[in-house]
């Protein structure tokens, strides 16, 4: 298990195309190896202005070397606040050069996933570009509403968009562990994008699937809904999924987006005109 930044911590940022606006992100992260697993192989990075999770391969050789390759790379990514997808895509081929080398030791190879968010400028506006890999996850909570951003790269997702099974069905099928897309195994990372606009009242899941096998999107929603802070979220997460079984390492990392408490008293009235 590999953590680089501070699990609980909070940034402010400065918006683009803005004279004043500035906003707080505050975020936490906990990760367990689970109630079944010997090896926690889940690794995580918060270093602003990027996030991620990376899910080790289970079943294959250094699976833990592999996450930690994956969250090394992205967390030399310093010094800026934002960055663009050219600079994510260069540190994931860095990060497959040094999984390759620990696979080419195993006639399994290795790999691992790798879902997050990053800040990045787009029309001169603040945006969260959304990256994926595998079957670990981001989800966006706003306005009362969970949304998953993410899609998948599966075996059994790709029978739900075909209309062959229900996503009921997919979270018990027999392959709901195969994955068709990873982090090694000497091929090409090729990450799915999307944007979402940055916005104040935003809260941001990112986790390994040791979480979503233990809990639906309406328990993820109520845990995310009834914390007030990104650590207290994080924590009821973590313990529901091994409450609920805990059959595989499962990390959570949370953050929240909110404006900054100077703006927020700025907007407070006066004595004089309430």
């Amino acid at each position: 298990m590999t953590q680089i930044g501070d699990s609980n911590a909070h940034v402010s940022v400065v918006l683009p195309g803005t004279a004043d606006t500035t906003l707080t992100l505050t975020w936490s992260f906990q990760s367990d190896r689970g109630n079944k697993r010997a090896v926690n192989e889940d690794s995580v990075v918060a270093n602003p202005p990027l996030f991620a999770v990376a899910d080790g391969m289970g079943g294959h050789s250094a699976g833990d070397i592999a996450s930690a390759a994956v969250v090394t790379r992205l967390g030399d990514i310093t010094g800026r606040a934002y960055i663009d997808a050219d600079t994510i895509d260069q540190a994931l081929e860095s990060a497959l050069a040094d999984i390759d080398r620990v696979g080419d030791e195993s006639l399994l190879g290795t790999g691992t996933t790798v879902t997050g968010v990053a800040l990045t400028i787009v029309d001169d506006t603040a945006q969260w570009a959304v990256f994926n890999i595998g079957d670990s996850r981001v989800y966006l909570y706003a306005d009362e509403v969970l949304e998953q951003v993410t899609t998948d790269h599966s075996v059994v997702q790709e029978m739900v968009a075909a209309g062959l099974i229900t996503r009921e069905q997919a979270d018990v099928h027999p392959d709901s562990n195969v994955i068709t897309r990873a982090v090694g195994f000497h091929e090409k990372p090729v990450p799915d994008y999307s944007l979402i606009p940055v916005e104040p009242g935003q809260r941001i899941l990112v986790c390994s699937d040791g979480l979503t096998k233990e809990l639906t999107d309406h328990g993820i929603r109520h845990y995310l809904a009834t914390t007030e802070s990104a650590e207290r979220a994080a924590s009821e997460l973590v313990a529901a999924s091994l409450a609920n079984g805990g059959r595989d390492n499962v990390t959570v990392l949370v953050l929240d987006v909110a404006l900054a408490v100077d703006e927020v008293e700025s907007t407070r009235p006066s004595e004089r005109t309430r």
